[in-house]
């Protein structure tokens, strides 16, 4: 048996690799598109959870979109700063604050939403709908394997 170290790896058949590629890609396609309205793809999620559901506390963002706290605090920080949102005490538990969305996040929200479905149509393009079915669902269930792994 061969130790691991010489184990032949080849970075274009490697699920890791490549699918770590498509996100750097994606995020760079995204980034082109969304910084005119100073939004940075970090922010992203947060953004889309929010719009999904306003008002909530930081760990339930961070469960939401699944980054730990501390990475979630900074990127509060700077949105907080950007104007994007705004925290208020939450009226069940005073040590809490809940997280909502400015006039300005709201504002920009079509326009968003269209970089982010205009990135994902350039990354499937002459993927036939069928198989970009697939191919989500592919990832979903790849997600899920590996969460129920880092749960176990």
């Amino acid at each position: 048996m061969e130790p691991l170290g010489t184990l032949p790896m080849d970075r274009r058949t490697s699920l890791g690799y490549v699918i770590n590629h498509l996100a750097r890609l994606m995020e760079q396609a995204l980034r082109d598109r969304i910084a005119e309205h100073g939004v940075v793809p970090g922010q992203f999620a947060q953004l889309l959870a929010l719009y999904e559901k306003d008002g909530v506390t930081q760990n339930e963002l961070c469960e939401k979109v699944r980054i730990d706290q501390s990475t979630m605090a900074h990127t509060l920080k700077r949105m907080e700063r950007d104007g994007l949102i705004r925290r208020t005490a939450d009226p069940a538990d005073g040590r809490r604050a809940l997280i909502h969305l400015t006039a300005r996040a709201q504002e920009l929200r079509a326009a968003l939403v269209a970089a982010a479905l205009e990135v994902n149509d350039i990354a499937t393009a002459g993927f036939p709908d069928t198989r970009e079915e697939d191919f989500l669902r592919m990832a979903r269930q790849a997600i899920g394997n590996l969460e129920a792994d880092r749960a176990t």
